[in-house]
């Protein structure tokens, strides 16, 4: 199944490409012509380049700094307005076969709980997402072959897909597991998953092989090419992400957006989604061993420069971060977030025991959905539970060329009202039924197309009357 090492993840991840970036950043930094150059060019809304990036990036004037912030809130507003979308993770199982020194999941660890769900407790975890009302999911697994094969996989999603209870519907199932051959990416795309999600940790070679030192995932070739192998097979949207605190955050910024680019010269379409998650603690794993691990001003940092630098791309915070620091980073770049998410196998239907603990990492926004639904409304966020664009079609280049023009708004902004509206109906508190529905009334008002307005104004009303599931 695992390919031999191949030389083509170094080309378009290289090394001294990388190192010479980085060495040009730092003796450029200052020149405050030159960052106003890249910031004008950013303006323009077409992306930077990894070498811009990281000017910026390594810019350490605070005039400049304020100026690269207002640049980010500039255009995350413009291509995703005050919208966030939601969503949770649900682990399926914790076996693995790794033996990553930063995940409690290695193969070595003995006091981690092993779980695995069986589909009738799959339904029990989705009764209680769907009760909570949530409709997307990010599924998550461990690599082995024996307890996680694909097929199970691919069972669980068609559970997933299969439960209606009351209101409540998985509408997208996106997927974050280990890397696999373009077959089984195929029978991904089949099966109707929405992104496929791989974290790098680091793009750094060497480091990565010394923190995946056995299994499958040491490969570190064809880790990095998952990507090309996802998209070779149909699968149109793909998720990037490294692990900040496992390397150097430059090496690793530079990479990923190499990374990015990698991508869209060859299919066309850069990744759907960029996550940030840093370095947490769980079980046996202690994070303040990381000598790399990065503070909250370089974490703010990088946010603003990955959305000033991939404009159309989103972006994806977890309950890794706290409260304080999410809200930080909301109007800097970040456009999905979880919540009320349980890191453990059979997490949401069952309370644990700790000696039981089988999480992945420990959540630091513990707060519960509707809490972080009223949260956002508070902040003037709009909640949203969309997953309009996975069930038309609005995938890959589609998605991109509507965003890249501005029709995405069109769509974007009348669902996720109404996705908020059915929350409101069906699982809010009556406090957040207030605030949400004076955002709704709030915003309608600036949905420019008359057409539209009227439409939406007309399936806001049936959603009050029970009916589900409108959509543009």
């Amino acid at each position: 199944m695992y390919q031999a090492d191949s030389s083509k993840a170094e080309e378009f991840i290289n090394h001294e490409e990388i190192l010479a970036t980085i060495k040009y950043a730092q003796e450029n930094s200052q020149d405050k012509e030159l960052v106003r150059s890249i910031l004008e060019k950013a303006r323009q809304c077409k992306g930077l380049n990894h070498r811009e990036a990281m000017v910026l990036l390594e810019c350490e004037d605070e005039t400049l700094i304020e100026e690269i912030y207002s640049l980010a809130r500039e255009i995350k507003q413009k291509f995703y307005g005050n919208r966030i979308v939601m969503f949770a993770p649900l682990y399926l199982s914790n076996y693995c076969v790794n033996s990553c020194v930063y995940c409690p999941y290695h193969v070595k660890n003995k006091h981690i709980a092993r779980k695995k769900l069986s589909q009738e407790e799959i339904r029990q975890e989705v009764i209680a997402l769907q009760d909570m009302g949530h409709k997307r999911l990010a599924l998550e697994a461990g690599e082995d072959p024996i307890h996680n094969p694909i097929e199970y996989i691919l069972e669980s999603i068609q559970t997933i897909y299969s439960i209606k209870h009351k209101n409540g519907a998985i509408r997208r199932v996106n997927v974050n597991i280990a890397a696999t051959t373009v077959e089984n990416y195929r029978r991904l795309r089949d099966a109707g998953i929405g992104t496929y999600i791989l974290f790098q940790e680091t793009y750094h070679k060497e480091n990565y092989e010394k923190l995946h030192p056995r299994g499958p995932k040491s490969n570190y070739a064809y880790h990095t090419e998952a990507m090309d192998r996802a998209m070779e097979a149909g699968i149109d949207d793909v998720g990037l992400g490294v692990l900040f605190g496992l390397n150097t955050y430059r090496y690793d910024f530079v990479g990923l957006l190499m990374h990015a680019e990698h991508l869209e010269a060859r299919f066309g379409v850069g990744p759907h989604t960029i996550s940030v998650p840093r370095i947490c603690s769980a079980d046996d794993i202690d994070a303040s061993t990381f000598e790399n691990a990065i503070s909250d001003e370089v974490f703010q940092k990088l946010v603003a420069v990955i959305r000033i630098s991939v404009p159309y791309t989103g972006m994806i915070v977890s309950t890794r971060e706290s409260q304080k620091s999410r809200e930080k980073v909301l109007a800097l770049g970040i456009s999905q977030i979880s919540g009320g998410s349980r890191t453990s196998v059979g997490g949401y239907a069952h309370e644990e025991l700790p000696e039981e603990n089988s999480a992945q990492f420990d959540v630091s926004d513990t707060r519960s959905l509707d809490d972080i639904v009223a949260w956002l409304l508070r902040l003037g966020y709009i909640p949203s539970f969309c997953t309009a664009c996975y069930r038309e079609g609005r995938t890959g280049d589609r998605f991109m060329s509507l965003v890249k023009t501005g029709q995405i708004a069109n769509c974007c902004a009348p669902n996720a009202l109404m996705t908020l509206r059915e929350y409101l109906e069906d699982y809010a508190s009556p406090e957040t039924k207030a605030l949400g529905t004076e955002m709704i009334v709030q915003q309608m008002q600036y949905i420019p197309n008359p057409a539209i307005k009227k439409r939406a104004l007309d399936y806001l009303k049936q959603i009050t009357e029970g009916k589900r599931d409108f959509r543009f």
